[in-house]
Formats: structure tokens, sequence, C-alpha cells
């Protein structure tokens, strides 16, 4: 199987990661995960006086924060992984890539808050849950 498993750093992500290589019925050593973390799109303006070669520097250094040490963990499991980032819009970029990918899953954490809050807040999870037609399981 192919999985995209959606990173954003934070101990949520931790978890859901965690829950899916302990989890041999998810993720054997045939199957392929695509890690993905999506970069919050910087705006035209600030680009245009910094630069598209230093906004992408700035993008992927703080990319490399968040996906460095989930690769060492993948690497210290055995897991045949790739990683990409991508900037934009979250749940949008998640779904995109899950589609370009090709995948049969995605996984991610989510943050459990409840009804109330994502009413007012929304949540990526909970758009990526409504808004793909790839099963998807949140860990949280």
């Amino acid at each position: 199987m192919k999985i995209l498993f959606a990173a954003d750093g934070s101990t949520f992500t931790k978890k859901a990661l965690t829950f899916l290589v302990g989890n041999k019925n998810l993720l054997g050593k045939d199957d392929e995960l695509v890690v993905v973390h999506v970069q919050d799109a910087i705006s035209a303006q600030i680009e245009s006086k910094l630069g598209s070669a230093e906004v992408t520097a700035y993008q992927a250094k703080q990319a490399d924060a968040i996906l460095k040490p989930i690769k060492k963990f993948l690497d210290k499991h055995g897991v045949k992984y790739r990683c990409l980032w991508i900037a934009g819009s979250a749940a949008s970029q998640i779904i995109e890539a899950s589609k370009r990918e090709r995948v049969q899953m995605i996984v991610m954490g989510t943050h459990g808050h409840g009804l109330l809050s994502r009413m007012f807040m929304g949540s990526v999870a909970q758009r990526v849950l409504a808004e793909s037609e790839i099963p998807t399981l949140l860990v949280k």
C-alpha cells in the first residue's frame, strides 16, 4: 500500500507516526510512505521584496527542521519513504498531493478539538476528511 503521511511537526504528528510505524497491518516492509509537509504560502508582496530564491530557501530550511527528525525515525525503523514539502493551504495541498502520488490512504494526526472549536477555527484534518475521496485515518 502507498500511504501519504501529513506532517506538521507537532506532538500529534509524532503520535500518528509512532502509531503508523507500529501497525504492520498498515505499513509493512513492502509498503511506501510519502511524507508531506505543507508550508504556509508567502504573500506575493513579501516575495517580491525578498526575492523568490530567498523565500524558497527560508521555506526549505523550515521544512527541513520538521522533516529531519521524521526521516531519522523512519530510517531507524527501516521504513521505505520519500519526503516532500509544498507551500500553500495545508488541506488543499494534502488532498492534491494524495491524488498526484496516487496513494491508497492518508494518515495524519489530529488535535482532537471538539465540535464547537472546529466550527469557529476549522481544522486541516476535518477538511481533508470531508473533501478527500481517499480513505483518511486520523490519529488522536
